[in-house]
């Protein structure tokens, strides 16, 4: 098998802001895997707060790089285990290599991966709208901008009620609100009630990651299910969220891949537990692995391509809140040059 990458600096449309920062491009790495002449695409975004960079994807895979082409590639989960052993403090490269070979895989047994996994497309879910963090107008033209039938709004500033009110005033659609762990338990206690009022749906990751005290106090009292976020990364992180949020957003590029990804929602779904994948602004190589996954989920946030004003590859049909995925085998996606 031979393994190929490149860096990509892919600039937003707008200027991208959470409660965490600000960004106008979003740096990832994306893979392939060559194997007797069918190739597999994967895809990594570098977040910061996480602290690996492209560049730390990119030392790590040439510095163990004989190892990943040497493995006898055969089924998807045993290599996803190889490589977690290969790079255990890496789970941002991991991913775009289990991406990879997933697309792979199906490839070879020609099928698309949702098809391979006997799931039904018309299950799915729809995609939320990212709104990012800006002035009440910019929110607002950028809503006006993009008519959807669900918006997820950024939140974790002093001015959350009344982001939410002005956006109100607009449309109709649903609201989502995820905060990015930016409000102290008592912000929570006062702003959750208000925004469920305001047809907000449900809200992610309102506390600190690791205010489970907190958290504790709010699933006992919200009228709107929380899911958690920054508290939920890996696979242990499900059963420990039980208890302290309704659901879990899953990140394929923080859990390490498709893999551990399908491992994680079966477990909260044992739970009892309401199941997101999210984006990390991937573009359409990156969001076509969470489309195939999404008749699995209760809420999907696949819009990266969207946010991005250059992509990767096509493949994937976004309309009103629906995503197209291609016939195609794999992920069904076409990279571009």
């Amino acid at each position: 098998m031979k393994v190929t990458y490149q860096t990509q600096n892919l600039p937003f449309r707008y200027p991208f802001t959470i409660s965490k920062g600000t960004k106008t491009h979003q740096p990832s790495l994306t893979v392939s895997l060559d194997f007797r002449g069918i190739i597999g695409y994967g895809e990594a975004p570098a977040i910061a707060y996480y602290n690996i960079p492209v560049e730390k994807m990119v030392e790590d895979l040439q510095r163990k790089q004989r190892f990943v082409e040497q493995f006898a590639f055969m089924e998807p989960e045993r290599y996803w285990h190889y490589l977690h052993h290969l790079y255990p403090a890496n789970n941002f490269l991991v991913c775009a290599l289990d991406i990879a070979a997933w697309d792979l895989y199906g490839k070879i047994r020609r099928l698309p991966l949702y098809k391979l996994w006997d799931l039904d497309m018309a299950n799915a879910p729809l995609t939320d709208y990212t709104i990012g963090i800006d002035t009440i107008e910019k929110m607002v033209e950028k809503m006006q901008e993009k008519p959807w039938p669900i918006y997820k709004i950024k939140l974790g500033t002093s001015e959350d009620i009344q982001i939410v009110e002005s956006l109100r005033r607009h449309t109709d659609a649903i609201f989502r609100v995820d905060a990015n762990a930016a409000w102290t338990t008592e912000e929570a206690l006062e702003k959750i009630p208000v925004l469920a009022s305001l047809g907000v749906e449900m809200i992610e990751q309102p506390l600190a990651k690791d205010n489970w005290e907190g958290m504790k106090q709010l699933i006992d009292v919200s009228p709107v299910p929380l899911i958690a976020d920054e508290s939920c990364v890996l696979e242990q992180d499900v059963e420990k969220c039980h208890g302290h949020f309704h659901g879990i957003n899953i990140k394929l590029t923080k859990c390490s891949g498709i893999t551990p990804a399908r491992r994680m929602i079966t477990k909260a779904r044992e739970l009892g537990m309401k199941v997101m994948v999210g984006s990390m602004n991937e573009s359409t190589i990156g969001s076509a692995a969470i489309a195939h996954l999404s008749p699995l989920l209760d809420y999907m946030d696949a819009d990266g391509p969207m946010l991005l004003s250059q992509d990767l590859a096509t493949g994937l049909e976004y309309s009103n809140g629906r995503v197209g995925v291609s016939e195609g085998f794999g992920l069904g996606i076409t990279t571009l040059a």
